[in-house]
């Protein structure tokens, strides 16, 4: 499917020379910086050098009191605390933070991860049964529960506590917890709402910290935790997230905790992560223990003490993901050929798909294929304890979450933001659901934003790009949604020499323009273009720039997004 290249919007030219001179960097590249908010000689600062004390005060967050005030009444009172947290990275990493920090207070602790299949997502009553059944008085909940009105009146009934330390979207009604811990409720004017359910966790045990006069290690041990979740759960880089996650590749990068560094060696990659890397390697690997088995998995080797059993736990872990791209493959193949074999679907705004026997793990995998595919807001439906759960995916600029509230009288359950959510429903509705999500679609979305996008932070020429541009390039990082790794355009470039095809669908090619050093460019999935680039005949590029390692040396490498040949 052919991109459309949208060119970010000029910014002031005096605002960005002024940059460019107080900084003493490319002009292209103030620019970049001018374009995300970064206005001024202190703004720059703060974002090129992130720091720690700049992180906001936890006891600014609506009812972080509160929880505190409980953790020390359970504490005092020996009270059995559970940890409950949600089966994705996000959860685990969550569940791992809290239960470690606790543990070094109490040993009157354990964590509770729900079985995906059997007790679906979020707060489950077979999980406060097992509490009360265990003489638990408090829950801890963490990437979960701003919903679960029901199930803490449940709770309540039989005398036992919850603090929820959630990151989603409230509803209209808050459930009946001791402390309800989420930025984006209306009454919360904690500074930055957009934290993992890993971050509201740290910030909890910040905030006893804090109180307790605990040594600031007692939680920033924790930050390559927090990262990964920030990474995985695909929350914006920005802000306080910035700062976590620069700290926590930094930690990754150099004192992992045993069971990321485990982890990083079955997967064959032990160093020089970036976030990228995160996503692709350790994300999917910590995922799968809840999509094919139990996430309890994923929480044991994230706990896993130096001289443990850690690679054990972490070849298990990678077993399963191997596992998972089984699953995941046969899948989107059988998805590809419903669409593929009915005109009816091709031609729709909107994907719903739905086959009983899928494997309800890899469901969400699945639908981010199906969109890459189609590119159009994607649901896949799969049949799970008596009804039908399903997996959905948005474009960019469309609001997924709005168009399911539009189909509510048609669902049992929905929760999610704008880009990925999760349903539930009677297997009697799928068919009327799938039609008025179609019609809900339909009657918003534009054509423009079926059609994806290359958003381009700046045109340049190649003789631009040297050492210290790229340096200065790096330092923006890490990058991830909204300070995305910065896409320029070059025109009038030229093959150096003949382009060639690698590995399954990959291009290889060298470029150059008149006053520039030949460029290595590889552009994954663009092979089609090999016939269509021929010597002296001019084209557009555009791309990212990148340090390419091999064999202890270093080059630059244009990672190319898209391709636009003169006619």
């Amino acid at each position: 499917m052919e991109k459309r290249w949208v060119q970010s919007s000029n910014c002031n030219d005096d605002t960005i020379t002024t940059i460019a001179e107080q900084l003493n960097i490319d002009k292209s590249l103030a620019q970049i910086l001018v374009q995300r908010n970064i206005c001024d000689f202190d703004s720059a600062k703060d974002f090129f050098r992130p720091d720690l004390n700049h992180l906001h005060n936890p006891f600014l967050m609506k009812d972080m009191d509160l929880a505190i005030e409980r953790i020390e009444k359970a504490l005092a009172n020996n009270e059995k605390i559970m940890i409950y947290g949600d089966y994705d990275v996000d959860g685990t990493t969550s569940v791992a933070l809290a239960f470690s920090f606790f543990s070094q207070l109490t040993k009157n602790i354990e964590y509770y991860i729900p079985d995906r299949y059997l007790e679906g997502y979020g707060i489950s009553t077979t999980g406060i049964d097992y509490a009360n059944g265990n003489g638990f008085s408090l829950i801890i909940a963490l990437d979960c529960g701003i919903k679960s009105i029901d199930k803490i009146d449940y709770a309540n009934g039989f005398g036992i506590d919850f603090i929820i330390c959630d990151h989603h979207l409230p509803g209209d009604e808050l459930p009946k917890a001791v402390a309800v811990l989420d930025p984006k409720r209306s009454d919360c004017e904690y500074p930055f709402k957009e934290l993992a359910g890993c971050g509201i966790g740290f910030k909890l045990a910040q905030a006893y910290a804090q109180k307790h006069n605990l040594p600031k290690e007692t939680y920033l041990q924790y930050l390559d935790l927090v990262m990964v979740s920030i990474a995985a759960d695909i929350v914006p880089v920005v802000g306080e997230n910035r700062i976590l996650a620069y700290y926590g590749i930094k930690k990754l990068n150099t004192n992992p905790c045993e069971g990321l560094r485990a982890l990083m060696e079955v997967s064959g990659k032990t160093e020089n992560y970036t976030i990228t890397d995160v996503v692709f390697t350790l994300g999917p690997r910590i995922n799968a223990a809840g999509r094919i088995d139990h996430a309890k998995h994923a929480v044991a080797m994230l706990l896993c003490q130096v001289d443990g059993n850690s690679l054990e736990q972490s070849e298990l872990i990678n077993l399963k993901n191997t596992e998972r791209k089984t699953y995941d493959q046969d899948i989107t193949r059988e998805a590809l050929a419903l669409i593929g074999d009915s005109e009816v679907l091709i031609n729709k705004k909107t994907t719903v798909v739905f086959n009983e026997n899928w494997h309800k793990g890899v469901i969400g995998i699945v639908a981010s294929r199906l969109t890459e595919k189609y590119y159009r807001p994607t649901i896949v439906l799969t049949k799970s304890n008596g009804h039908v759960a399903g997996s959905c995916r948005s474009v960019v600029g469309f609001d997924l979450y709005e168009a399911l509230s539009g189909c509510a009288d048609l669902l049992d359950q929905y929760g999610g933001h704008k880009f990925a959510a999760g349903l539930t429903m009677q297997e009697d509705n799928v068919e009327a659901f799938a039609d008025k999500f179609e019609e809900i679609v339909s009657a918003s979305i534009t054509e423009e934003l079926l059609t994806p996008m290359i958003r381009i932070d700046a045109e340049i020429e190649l003789a631009q790009i040297d050492g210290k541009f790229y340096r200065v390039l790096a330092q923006m990082g890490p990058f991830g949604p909204e300070n995305m790794a910065p896409i320029f355009v070059t025109h009038n470039v030229y093959l150096a020499q003949h382009a060639m095809v690698v590995g399954a669908n990959h291009l290889k090619i060298n470029l150059k323009q008149q006053n520039s050093s030949i460029f290595e460019g590889i552009g994954f999935g663009l092979a089609e273009f090999e016939k269509l680039l021929q010597p002296k005949v001019p084209f557009s590029v555009c791309y990212t720039i990148e340090e390419n390692v091999w064999r202890d040396k270093k080059r630059l490498q244009l990672n190319i997004k898209g391709i636009k040949v003169k006619e």
